[in-house]
């Protein structure tokens, strides 16, 4: 038996060799302690990936059939105990992956085919790699892709992608005949020999030119008047969310397009995740004029660069407040890690360095597959190529490696 995608009740695809195999529509009939255990227990767990963070999508109205998110999530349980899990979306449209397939869809459409529905292993409007297989070992990896393969070809979908892959989900894909494709995003990482101390130990150690260049922007912004407030977890409060959220609409107001997240949805993270989030706010004397916001992993000291907007046009204030004090207060409080999100090359000028990300691809129709197959083999050795153009333009006066 098998869950068609439109459904709202959890059935079992199989129960066999013990397995109970479930597709659940609604995320409260998955037990967030249960699931967030499992994600523990990851060689690269994420706190998007936090049943909560999940649930928020789903209740807040973000992530729902209605914006072309169907939850189709999958648990496989032996003994009553999670074995293995996968946040699926059956999806209708690919806005909100930031892992493209745009041309593939076209390409369908040319060749009188159906790519929609689709099926994508990922967090919804959140480009930060990591588990997306959660399992207890490689049985339970390869258990969950076999799954995941089956759940597809019965309900007739064109294909399925993991979505920024941790290193065990790429291997445990590729071993199944999956194409792993390969991208570049921007992260700083703090340095390994002899860590920086403090923003300004960090600029010392980048090329003249950038320095001055980031020095004269911030020396731009404080002349406008512009003064910062760093709010942390439960320091958070509703107004300042309020404010937050004018921020992000007008952001994409400006792009002439509608926020992916409703406002229910940051209700939900300040209520039931409020120590994975970190504010900075913009100020003109006691007036708030701009907001970025980042998400935390205080567990594995990383930093997560999600959101920014303002409300008044300041030159420089976007990559002050998404950068250079975001920048400070990692150093300042012992973070390892800060991934700038997809895209931007700019953000090498900012001290990030480019990474190779990498996200995994089923296709059911044979041909096709080929055709991606070929693709992305292709496409791996001009990313490989870039990479080294890139590495050879590094802001650093000495290579980080």
């Amino acid at each position: 038996m098998i869950l068609p995608f439109n459904n709202t009740k959890a059935l079992p695809i199989c129960a066999k060799n013990d397995y109970v195999i479930q597709v659940h529509a609604d995320l409260s009939e998955i037990d967030i302690a249960a699931w967030n255990s499992l994600l523990d227990q990851q060689a690269q767990p994420s706190p998007f990936m936090q049943m909560q963070y999940l649930r928020a999508l789903q209740e807040s109205g973000s992530a729902i059939p209605r914006t072309g998110w169907t939850p189709q999530f999958i648990t496989i349980k032996i003994g009553g105990d999670l074995l293995a899990a996968c946040a699926l979306y059956v999806k209708t449209h690919s806005y909100g992956e930031y892992v493209f397939d745009w041309a593939w869809a076209d390409a369908y459409q040319r060749h009188g085919l159906r790519y929609y529905p689709k099926a994508v292993a990922a967090l919804p409007f959140t480009p930060v790699p990591g588990t997306r297989l959660l399992a207890r070992d490689a049985s339970g990896r390869a258990l969950l892709l076999q799954t995941i393969e089956e759940f597809a070809q019965q309900l007739q979908l064109s294909s399925v992608h993991l979505l920024f892959v941790d290193t065990l989900d790429g291997q445990a894909a590729k071993a199944a005949g999956w194409h792993l494709r390969q991208g570049i995003q921007f992260h700083w990482q703090q340095r390994a020999d002899t860590p920086w101390t403090s923003f300004g130990d960090f600029l010392t150690s980048l090329t003249r030119d950038k320095r001055k260049k980031i020095q004269q922007e911030q020396r731009r912004v404080r002349e406008a008047g512009v003064s910062y407030l760093i709010l942390e977890g439960a320091a958070i409060q509703t107004a300042h969310w309020d404010f937050f959220y004018t921020c992000y609409c007008t952001t994409y107001q400006a792009h002439h397009s509608s926020p992916y997240l409703t406002r229910e949805f940051f209700t939900l993270m300040q209520h039931s995740l409020p120590t994975n989030w970190l504010m900075v706010l913009a100020k003109r004397g006691e007036d708030m004029i701009g907001a970025s916001l980042l998400g935390l992993d205080p567990q594995q000291r990383c930093a997560y660069g999600r959101y920014w907007g303002s409300i008044e046009n300041v030159p420089c204030m976007h990559f002050d407040a998404c950068y250079y004090q975001s920048l400070a207060w990692c150093i300042a409080n012992g973070y390892q890690r800060f991934e700038g999100g997809a895209q931007g090359e700019h953000k090498m000028a900012r001290g990030f360095t480019p990474m190779v990300t990498t996200s995994a691809h089923w296709l059911s129709h044979p041909d096709f597959a080929r055709a991606v197959g070929d693709f992305v083999e292709q496409e791996a050795l001009a990313i490989e190529q870039y990479q080294g153009e890139l590495h050879a333009r590094s802001p650093y006066k000495v290579d980080l490696g």
